[in-house]
């Protein structure tokens, strides 16, 4: 298999959620990812939207590199399908691996994981840790009251428009895809992330 275009690290929740939208999303995603010739960097599940963008990505001939740790290889049923799967000992260690080699984050639908993931990640872009594109896909609106909230924060006070400004926020998969990618650029190396945390 040819050396990956580009790497864009997904996160994303371990259940499928109450709407078909939200797998269709994934779907759409890791097809795009692995049309273009790209790589996904993911939590390293089979289970959920996580299994779900893995597989899509897969199929579409991506390559898939997973991440996860010990504890929940058996609670997220660790996907033995990757290309490259690495098993560590603690959630640090995940995600620093997954920032290190990937060239742009987006978060889907997901529960309080993808949240943590998603808000860490931000964090470090806004400290210049780091300066990797980052995109919300906001499926059939599941995301509408984060939005709102983050604006009430901004009007409160307690964060800036240029920060707003550091986070895509689209409904459209393949167009949200294409701002990140192009975003990073196609000489944007990975940066190492080991000393953020």
């Amino acid at each position: 298999m040819a050396e990956p275009a580009f790497s864009v690290c997904v996160y994303c929740g371990s259940r499928p959620g109450e709407n078909p939208a939200f797998a269709e999303a994934a779907t759409a995603v890791g097809t795009w990812i692995g049309r273009h010739g790209g790589q996904l960097v993911y939590g390293g599940g089979r289970s959920g939207l996580m299994g779900t963008v893995a597989e899509a990505t897969r199929q579409a001939g991506g390559r898939v590199v997973g991440v996860i740790p010990q504890a929940l290889v058996d609670k997220e049923l660790a996907n033995r399908a990757c290309d490259e799967l690495h098993i560590v000992q603690t959630m640090h260690e995940r995600k620093a691996m997954m920032a290190e080699r990937s060239d742009a984050f987006i978060a889907l639908p997901g529960g309080i994981g993808t949240f943590e993931e998603l808000f860490e990640v931000w964090t470090w872009r806004q400290l210049g840790y780091h300066d990797k594109p980052l995109g919300l896909l906001n499926v059939a609106g599941y995301y509408d009251g984060l939005m709102g909230f983050l604006n009430q924060s901004v009007a409160s006070g307690f964060m800036g428009e240029w920060q707003m400004g550091l986070l895509h926020a689209s409904a459209d998969a393949e167009g949200l895809l294409r701002t990140l990618v192009q975003s990073a650029g196609p000489d944007h190396a990975p940066v190492p992330l080991r000393d953020v945390i």
